[in-house]
């Protein structure tokens, strides 16, 4: 039986340092928000500022409907402790710190976009990779954004696989990123990419 429903696109990107200050960087995140929302998706980001945050700006300018997947326990927590901004329309407190926010937003997520991106970004980056998730790479905003080829083929000697995507522009990449979720399915494991396999469903 297939089941629809609007598309979640998690955005995921440098929350501070440099590319946060990248006038450039920033600009591609808001259209890469507003082109989301434009497409009627659904727009999810860790409830955090930086490259992310921007995204979120321009998912509701141009009225997307926003959540936030917060590390923190509560309200409190997230403005005061975190220090992270509460714009979205829905925020979800997961009181679980920010490596394990990382997999709910992730998991929540029908494709990740990488925007940036330092440590953090690269976990969830891993993390999407291993899931078999849908990936968009926008290219040329910074940190880790030009560096996926070389980080998977010739450091991790893996391959890049098919359902993941590059383009500078946001709209393309938003178009190629609709195809691969399209074309390939996500898997119906945990760890997928290899329990499906192994019994013949992937």
């Amino acid at each position: 039986m297939a089941y629809h429903h609007k598309l979640k696109i998690g955005v995921m990107g440098s929350a501070s340092g440099p590319q946060t200050e990248d006038a450039h960087a920033r600009m591609k995140a808001r259209k890469l928000g507003e082109e989301i929302a434009k497409r009627g998706h659904i727009f999810i980001n860790g409830a955090c500022p930086g490259l992310p945050h921007d995204a979120l700006l321009g998912a509701k300018e141009s009225g997307g409907l926003t959540l936030g997947v917060s590390p923190a326990f509560s309200e409190y927590e997230h403005v005061n402790e975190y220090l992270s901004p509460h714009d979205n329309d829905i925020i979800i407190y997961t009181g679980q710190g920010f490596m394990e926010r990382d997999i709910i937003n992730i998991r929540s997520s029908d494709a990740v976009v990488i925007v940036g991106g330092g440590i953090g970004t690269l976990n969830e980056f891993t993390i999407a990779y291993d899931e078999g998730r849908p990936i968009g790479i926008l290219t040329n905003t910074g940190g880790i954004s030009n560096d996926i080829p070389h980080v998977v083929e010739e450091l991790c000697k893996r391959k890049i696989p098919p359902n993941m995507v590059f383009d500078d522009d946001p709209a393309a990449l938003l178009t190629k990123l609709e195809v691969a979720i399209k074309a390939f399915p996500l898997p119906i494991h945990e760890d997928g990419r290899v329990k499906d396999l192994r019994q013949g469903k992937g």
